[in-house]
This record gives structure tokens, sequence and C-alpha cells, in this order.
């Protein structure tokens, strides 16, 4: 059975492990060097320290996935803003959990204030990706051709967006976290 918990510091090594298989196999990410323990623990510290939802995905093997979102850019005006990020380890993906990772961090982004959620997808081939995001309720809005160099090609990003909650439907009462 599985279950989505907010991470610990104890998944680190996991979560690093993880990052690392779609760094040097993937297209989901444009990094090319994987980053260590020390990096992704940072990463998760600045999401958390921001109120936003950092999650992870286990079964009795262990941790399996790990999704989080951030700010979509640092200026004031896109507080309301998110991008999101799901990784999962390659014994876990085509079985739909991509797609329960990403309802649980829509209402956990929708709770934080969020009121639109971009998916910045790495590679237009990324189909999977893709799929999962318009499965729940993502648009794409965009492709950026060839804006990424990676395994010796280039790649596209594709843009897709959701409104959570109100969406832009009415001015937020206050600022998101």
């Amino acid at each position: 059975m599985t279950k989505i918990r907010p991470a610990a510091d104890s998944d680190i090594t996991a979560i690093t492990a993880i990052y690392a298989h779609h760094v040097l196999h993937g297209t989901g990410t444009f990094e090319t060097t994987p980053p260590d323990e020390k990096d992704m623990a940072a990463r998760r510290a600045d999401v958390l320290a921001k109120g936003l939802p950092y999650l992870v995905l286990e079964d009795v093997s262990g941790v399996i996935g790990f999704a989080y979102c951030n700010w979509f850019k640092p200026r004031p005006a896109y507080r309301f803003s998110a991008e999101d990020s799901i990784y999962l380890a390659p014994t876990a993906a085509g079985k739909g959990l991509g797609r329960l990772m990403l309802t649980e961090l829509m209402a956990q982004a929708e709770r934080c204030g969020v009121r639109k959620l971009i998916a910045v997808i790495g590679d237009s081939a990324n189909l999977g990706s893709v799929g999962v995001h318009r499965s729940c309720g993502f648009e794409q809005v965009g492709v950026l051709r060839s804006c990424g160099w990676k395994f010796e090609r280039w790649l596209d990003v594709v843009l897709m967006e959701c409104p959570l909650g109100l969406g832009d439907s009415r001015a937020p009462a206050q600022s998101a976290a």
C-alpha cells in the first residue's frame, strides 16, 4: 500500500537517489549533474520555509517518489502562482502514482494560498508528465522550442497551467505564504 506524507529529513537520501536517476537518464529536468544530499536538503528547506508543501510517496520498500511546489518567480506579483515538480522512482512509473501525488500536491498548494499551479515540463516528448498534468485538469498554454540541450539534442519545454480554488475569479483576500 502506498502513502503520501510530508517529506522528512530522513527522506533526503531516497529523494536524492530518485532525482539523480532523472538527471542522469531523463529529460524531465534540464540539470545535467545530480545534486548531492546537502543540496537536496537545502532545496527542501527552502520550499518548507516558504510554507509550501514538499511530499513523499512511500510503499513497503520505502520512498518511491517526491513532489513539491515552489513560487513560480520571486517577484511579489507572482505570489499566488507556483510551479510543481514530481519525480518517481523508475519502479513506480506507469502505475497512476504520479496522478495520485499531483492531486494531493494540488490540494495542499491550494490550502497554502496558491491560485495557479504551473507545470514547466522538460521535453515535449515527455508524454507521461504531460498526460499526468492533463488528467489533473492542466491545460497546455505553450511550448518553448529547442531551449534546452541535453543528451546531445535540443529539447522543448511544455508549459501547462491549472487554476486552484477561486483561481483568478476574485482578488485574493490576503497574501499567499
